[in-house]
């Protein structure tokens, strides 16, 4: 019989050799779109690379922490994860350094971190363990609930930073996992009449965010201020051309495009390495969305599957509208794209996200192997006792 070769033996190592590509490209890119901002100001080139490996090791021991750890454990530490979140969102408004007009980090004594890009896991643990609960005991999905008011908080504290961007994924992805649990369509009718209310709210309380939406759709009506990232960033990907122009070769980060190594590093990815480099990116985002996908379907309880949904909108959600915005398709909000931006807190969390994701994929692949091994066992003696004289015996 021929056994067909496989990469890797299962969709924990293919989710992990993913991960581990990306972050490798996204090391190299964040060096190679920063080298010139970071020599100008810190009088060497590799000022970012050095965070971002420092960042990289720091992922990884979450990484391998949370890959370790039992992922119902998250689920008991709720409260004290949830109040330590919540106190730092406060901190970073008071004593945080302001940087462009926005209290964003939190100072520690070696280094610093970002309390937003942390909620933005809370808030999805503290919505699946609302919504595997209603599940599991046959209850009605409700759209306010303790849960929903809380992670409420962490939006408002976050907005108010300014961070609207991260504030809309903290709220944004919750309230899509709910949609996705089963609500009513009364429920989802009202619930996306709340969202556009929101949203409409949100663009009269800071006009440059209307006025953002509304260069979406011509940036090159107002290519000198509102709409200036995005035509340089038009620029960046199209100059790339097929193969690009080669690494480190790239034009774009002398100054033309703003926050080139963080939110816009993909523009600057595509300029170096062209249309083949971007298709790859986009290829390891859509494998990572079917592996998640199918550790999701396999988890051993409601809360894994929730979970591993939820970690999957974050991740590829991320990524989708970073993509987007990158490309002009969509406004620009301020969302990095996971593991290619610079990004200390975010790298992170994501990583740590990724080890969750295994840690309920490997859960799922002992529960499915004790399953067959039952079943076989149970075979097994019915055809040694085809007449089921034992069972008479008995």
């Amino acid at each position: 019989m021929l056994v067909r070769k496989k990469f890797w033996n299962n969709d924990m190592e293919a989710l992990l050799a993913i991960m581990i590509v990306l972050v490798i490209l996204g090391t190299i890119n964040v060096f190679s779109s920063s080298f010139i901002l970071s020599e100008a100001e810190y009088n060497t080139p590799y000022f970012f690379l050095k965070k971002q490996l420092i960042n990289v090791g720091v992922g990884l021991v979450a990484f391998f922490f949370c890959w370790r750890m039992d992922y119902h454990r998250w689920r008991d530490w709720m409260p004290i994860v949830l109040a330590l979140t919540i106190l730092a969102l406060v901190l970073v408004l008071i004593i945080g350094p302001p940087v462009n007009g926005a209290r964003r980090w939190l100072p520690l004594p070696f280094f610093q971190i970002q309390p937003a890009e942390i909620a933005k896991l809370v808030s999805i643990m503290m919505a699946a363990a609302y919504l595997s609960s209603r599940i599991q005991r046959g209850k009605e999905v409700m759209l306010v609930n303790a849960q929903t008011a809380l992670i409420g908080i962490m939006f408002i504290l976050t907005e108010k930073e300014p961070d609207m961007g991260t504030a809309c994924i903290i709220l944004g992805v919750p309230l899509l996992m709910t949609a996705l649990s089963g609500l009513k369509p009364s429920k989802l009718a009202s619930l996306g009449a709340v969202v556009a209310a929101g949203v409409v709210i949100m663009c009269l309380m800071q006009p440059y965010r209307l006025e953002r939406i509304k260069v979406t759709w011509d940036p090159w009506s107002d290519a000198q201020n509102v709409g200036y990232q995005t035509v340089q960033s038009l620029s960046a990907i199209g100059s790339g051309e097929f193969w690009g122009m080669g690494l480190g070769v790239g034009v774009s980060k002398y100054d033309y495009l703003p926050e080139a190594h963080t939110d816009f590093a993909f523009a600057i990815f595509c300029q170096e390495n062209g249309f083949v480099g971007a298709l790859f990116v986009f290829m390891l985002f859509a494998a990572l969305t079917v592996y998640a996908a199918r550790i999701a379907n396999k988890a051993v309880d409601a809360y894994g599957q929730i979970l591993a949904m939820g970690i999957l909108l974050l991740i590829v959600g991320q990524a989708v509208a970073n993509l987007l915005m990158v490309g002009g398709a969509f406004p620009v909000v301020g969302v990095p794209l996971p593991f290619i931006s610079y990004g200390g807190t975010s790298l992170i969390i994501t990583m740590a996200a990724v080890g969750i994701l295994i840690n309920i994929g490997l859960q799922g692949d002992r529960a499915l192997i004790a399953k067959e091994q039952k079943d076989f066992e149970r075979r097994m003696e019915q055809s040694s006792d085809p007449f089921g004289l034992r069972l008479i015996k008995k």
